[in-house]
């Protein structure tokens, strides 16, 4: 099971995500948590290295949990994903491994992972993520 931990930030019905170099899909923000990190340390630290900004610690609050196949690992490993929504401050950027910072809708579904495919499903249902 890998264990990560992620930031959904939507803006008009478009979700934020983010494409790692060397990469083919697009993943929603986070990562996974160093020894000894809560979820909201792992968020926080993950958030900041990969798009420069600062999630406002007060503003942090659990949406929900998501699980399936990780994608590029071999059958049988899972990911778990364990959501959250912040407010931020800074200017979004992409930094360290991550190429690429773009906005998605529900018809970019194929192009993620199979948990954010997940994810995408769901905020749908929510009536969040625009078509």
């Amino acid at each position: 099971m890998i264990d990560k931990i992620a930031w959904l930030h939507l803006h008009n019905g478009h979700l934020l995500s983010t494409r790692s170099r060397g990469k083919d899909r697009y993943y929603i923000p986070g990562g996974k948590r160093e020894a000894g990190e809560t979820d909201q340390q792992t968020l926080l630290r993950e958030i900041n290295e990969e798009l420069t900004v600062a999630l406002d610690p007060a503003s942090l609050a659990y949406v929900s949990t998501f699980e399936a196949p990780a994608h590029g690992h071999p059958a049988g490993v899972l990911v778990r994903m364990t959501c959250y929504r912040a407010r931020y401050t800074g200017t979004l950027q992409a930094a360290a491994e991550i190429e690429e910072v773009v906005w998605l809708t529900y018809r970019h579904r194929p192009e993620v992972s199979a948990v954010d495919q997940l994810i995408f499903d769901w905020l749908r249902e929510q009536g969040l993520l625009a078509e």
